[in-house]
């Protein structure tokens, strides 16, 4: 949280080496995001999901980090089954990062739904609603 994701990754390995949990591999291949080292990220979430295949953020996350790389085919499936994960709070990312992926792929009607469906469980997404305005303003 304080920036030094060094430590956040090797503290994050030591609980690891401990006792391995799904938040833990998961978090770590957030710290490995943020370090744009996105193949070891996925790599962690892709452990999670080994330990609790129920769990939503993995599944996001490596849509997410697909997305950064511009594997916005591939990102599809994994933020599908973000939506489909019992043990998930969260949402209104996968269908944010949907929207990301149908943005780039000027799909900017497919894009505005999955904004709304994020907005439908969050309305005070702000990305949603700036992503909104940013695909009515690309379109007209």
């Amino acid at each position: 949280m304080n920036g030094d994701l060094e430590q956040a990754v090797e503290l994050y390995c030591a609980s690891i080496a401990l006792y391995p949990t799904v938040e833990a591999h998961t978090f770590l291949g957030w710290a490995y995001s943020l370090l744009g080292q996105y193949d070891q990220a996925i790599a962690e979430c892709q452990r999670a999901i080994e330990i609790d295949p129920d769990f939503g953020n993995p599944y996001n996350d490596i849509g997410a980090y697909l997305i950064e790389q511009k594997e916005f085919d591939q990102a599809i499936p994994w933020l599908e089954r973000a939506l489909q994960a019992r043990r998930y709070s969260s949402y209104h990312f996968p269908w944010f990062n949907l929207g990301r992926v149908y943005l780039a792929k000027d799909q900017y009607s497919r894009a505005i739904e999955c904004f709304e469906k994020a907005l439908t469980i969050d309305p005070q997404y702000a990305l949603a609603l700036e992503s909104i305005e940013a695909v009515k303003k690309k379109i007209h």
